[in-house]
């Protein structure tokens, strides 16, 4: 930048660009790790639909295994081909709390549903109750995360519209005042 630019002004240009570099490039991500992230985001979405028909399926009364495969089943991918394993985990005699434990440390998204599933077996209390629960603090989550995303495109949507008008305002309301004030300065003078 020193080279195009030239001096002091090249200096802090190539400065800023390389402050600009290392900010992008801190954000970028491989493939693998986007397909993760999305991979997360989805199972965070399907995860209030799959405690509530987890929670209806069980206080059907219907077995665990039965139940957690069923769910995986109706749900689709990603959350459903995870819950048939599990299920199938249950009904080969897999230990419940160690089958939710390592769902949960393997996907962040479903360790709430980990978590209460852990609970409930641990105890014995019925699962239903805590399950609709949990489907209900999910959806005013993902509410609220919708309402400060809306928010947030809002404001950035504002940005080119001020960019847009505050010139024209200089312009038009401004300029036309400080000329006139001048010259009236400048005749009384």
């Amino acid at each position: 930048m020193a080279a195009l630019v030239g001096g002091g002004p090249g200096a802090v240009a190539g400065a800023l660009a390389a402050v600009g570099v290392h900010r992008w490039s801190a954000r970028a991500r491989s493939p693998t790790d986007r397909r993760a992230m999305l991979e997360e985001q989805l199972l965070l979405r399907q995860l209030p639909l799959g405690a509530d028909l987890l929670a209806a399926c069980l206080g059907a009364a219907a077995l665990p295994s039965a139940a957690v495969a069923a769910v995986g089943r109706s749900v689709g991918a990603p959350l459903g081909p995870r819950l048939v394993a599990i299920g199938a985990e249950l009904v080969l005699g897999a230990p419940p709390e160690l089958c939710w434990t390592r769902l949960g440390a393997r996907h962040p998204a479903l360790a709430p549903l980990a978590r209460c599933l852990v609970r409930t077996s641990l105890g014995g209390a019925p699962a239903t109750g805590p399950l609709v629960e949990l489907a209900r603090e999910q959806r005013t989550a993902a509410a609220r995360a919708a309402h400060v995303r809306v928010r947030r495109a809002a404001v950035l949507a504002t940005a080119p519209l001020g960019l847009c008008f505050l010139p024209a305002f200089v312009l038009i309301g401004v300029v036309p005042v400080v000329i006139g004030l001048t010259s009236r300065f400048g005749w009384a003078m």
